[in-house]
Formats: C-alpha cells, structure tokens, sequence
C-alpha cells in the first residue's frame, strides 16, 4: 500500500503502518461483522479512509474529540491515526452501541497504539466528559445529528458531520428547530457530498 492510495496524502511511515494494520484488521474482522459494506472493500482507501481523513484536515488541532457511532472506525478512527502524528494534543472518545463493534475497535486501537477511548452504549445514554469537536458518519439526519450531540458538546465545540448529495435539504429542515454558524466544504471523494462544520449551537 502507499500513500497514493490514501488520497494523495504524504504521510509519514509510521502513520502509513498503522493504517496498514487497520485495513488488514477490517478485511478480517469484516467476514463475522458488517463494518463496511463488502463491496467496498476493493475501495478501501479512497472510500473510508480517504473520505475520513478529509474530517480531521477540519478541525482544530488540540481538544477533546468525539466521534458518535464509530461503527467501523470512520471518521473517528482515521483522525485518531492521523492525530498520532499531526496533533497528539487531540484526546479522542468514540461511542458506539455494538459491542463486537467496540471490540474491534479496541483491537486496531491496540495494535496500532493510538489513544482513544471506547464508550460501549447507546449514544443517548453515554456518559463522558463532553468535548470540543463531535463527528458522525452516516448516522443519522442533520437534525437528529444535533440533538444526540448538544449533550455531549463543551461551549464552542465544534460539529464536523459528512453528508451526500441532499445534504442541504437537512439544513433547511434543521434550521426550523436549530441556530448555528455553518460551512460547506466540498467532499474530494465524493463530487455531490459536502462535509458540514457548524459552531454556535443551540435550539432555535
């Protein structure tokens, strides 16, 4: 693998190790549990990690990070393996409800050797330290996004959330019930998808 394949991005060799080790993992652990969509596999790179690592060029480089429904790692644990390198003062804290999920979250946190914590509960009812930056993918709509994540937000934080092509349509609908700062940033993997960053967060 190299680092072509991650989106054009120069990473170092250690950061392109443990991403390696990732993919491998998720290959693996894919055959018993639904991380990924097979037929997504061969994409690996470009789909998941590429379009992950997008999330973390976004945010602020120290704090405390988030990532709602973790799933099978993205964004949150992309950004983590990037952080390792490029911002160790990010902490990260990931909440996911399956628990073989949560296990093989642990286990690539293991053998790569991040840091990041893994809250196994339903994200309603986690109980953490609230942080600076929340993250999902393919979770839930904009609206339902915000309210799973102002109980979890520090004032000021951060909300970066990846959408596809009818992503404004979430805004409007979410702008009915919600205020908040708002950029678009352009998805370089997908040219119909955006990836949200809202500040200033309350219920309208």
């Amino acid at each position: 693998m190299t680092s072509a394949q991650f989106g054009d991005r120069n990473v170092s060799r250690e950061t392109l190790e443990r991403l390696e080790i990732y993919a491998a993992l998720l290959e693996k652990w894919n055959k018993s549990i639904n991380l990924v969509a097979p037929s997504t596999i061969p994409d690996l790179w470009t789909r998941h990690f590429a379009d992950s690592a997008q999330v973390f060029d976004l945010a602020p480089g120290s704090g405390r990070w988030i990532d709602l429904g973790t799933g099978g790692g993205f964004p949150g644990l992309i950004c983590a393996i990037l952080a390792a390198e490029h911002a160790p003062d990010l902490s990260f804290a990931f909440v996911e409800s399956d628990r073989r999920k949560c296990e093989f979250l642990r286990t690539v946190i293991r053998e790569t050797g991040v840091q990041a914590d893994v809250s196994a509960s339903r994200i309603e009812q986690a109980k953490i330290e609230p942080g600076d930056i929340i993250s999902a993918r393919a979770l839930a709509s904009l609206d339902k996004l915000l309210s799973l994540s102002l109980p979890l937000m520090k004032a000021n934080a951060v909300c970066l959330f990846p959408k596809g092509a009818n992503y404004q349509g979430e805004v409007d609908a979410s702008l009915e019930s919600w205020s908040f700062s708002l950029q678009k940033t352009p998805s370089i993997t997908d040219p119909n998808a955006v990836i949200l960053s809202l500040g200033d967060i309350a219920r309208a």
